[in-house]
């Protein structure tokens, strides 16, 4: 066991040898940390978390109550193999949270980025790629092999269906199921989810330049109402605009997935 001498540990937590804690921590009443967990410097663990497998967590990354972090997928076809969770820095994982570790069908790695918000009771399922900046509204669910790019929201009650992409700076409304990959800058929204426009709003916040939202908008248009499928309209805009959002736009939809996309309604 390796627990730095300026971390901060309670009495009634159990710390398995092995685990290593660095500085700054903090383990609260009742935890649990396994012995092939690495806390990094000023992780606290608020009460009743229990931390397991081969997970690593971020510097001065907080989880609260109840919380279940590393456990093993829960998917039928893990054999028990090695697999690992590796969080980022500055995360905020709030009550009931559960994040599981890979599967070798997956790569092995679960993996959050830095300064995401995980809120109240969501769920990060076996081998989700998980950008910077990433907001999990209560109660929402991640399936296995998602990919969430960076400064994503993901609202209250949704539920990801395994394999989907989400692009950058799309936001997914309330109680929505998304079944198919999420356009970068989209806007989701209905209980089987559509695209129904842009995320102006989270747009405007990063500060977007008004040239680059208008090249966006006209972008969302032309796959909208253009001539011909999804993918050679997609084509066309990357020949004919110069805006590095709707070239990474462009970028997102020629790329690989495993499942189709929500196209604009």
């Amino acid at each position: 066991m390796a627990i730095s001498p300026n971390a901060q540990v309670h009495a009634s937590a159990v710390v398995e040898e092995g685990a290593q804690i660095a500085d700054d921590c903090i383990i609260g009443p009742f935890c649990v940390v396994g012995p092939n967990v690495v806390l990094h410097r000023g992780v606290q663990l608020k009460s009743h978390v229990v931390v397991s497998g081969h997970t690593e967590i971020g510097a001065e990354t907080e989880v609260f109550s109840f919380s279940v972090i590393g456990e093993v997928p829960q998917d039928l076809k893990f054999g028990g193999e090695d697999s690992q969770l590796v969080i980022g820095e500055r995360n905020r994982i709030r009550e009931h949270v559960t994040m599981n570790t890979g599967t070798e069908g997956g790569g092995g790695v679960t993996r959050v980025g830095n300064d995401g918000l995980f809120m109240a009771g969501c769920h990060i399922a076996h081998d989700a790629q998980i950008g910077d900046r990433v907001i999990v509204v209560n109660s929402a669910a991640v399936a296995g092999h998602c990919v969430i790019e960076d400064d994503v929201i993901i609202g209250g009650l949704c539920g990801i269906h395994q394999w989907v992409r989400i692009g950058r700076g799309a936001i997914i409304g309330a109680v929505s199921m998304v079944t198919n990959d999420v356009i970068p800058y989209g806007l989701v929204q209905g209980p089987r989810g559509e695209l129904d426009g842009l995320n102006l709003v989270g747009l405007k916040r990063r500060g977007v330049p008004r040239a680059d939202i208008s090249e966006l908008r006209a972008a969302f248009q032309m796959l909208a109402q253009g001539e011909g499928a999804f993918q050679e309209r997609a084509k066309r805009l990357g020949e004919e605009s110069d805006s590095t959002y709707v070239q990474e736009m462009v970028a997102f939809i020629s790329g690989h997935t495993d499942r189709s996309f929500l196209t604009p309604r």
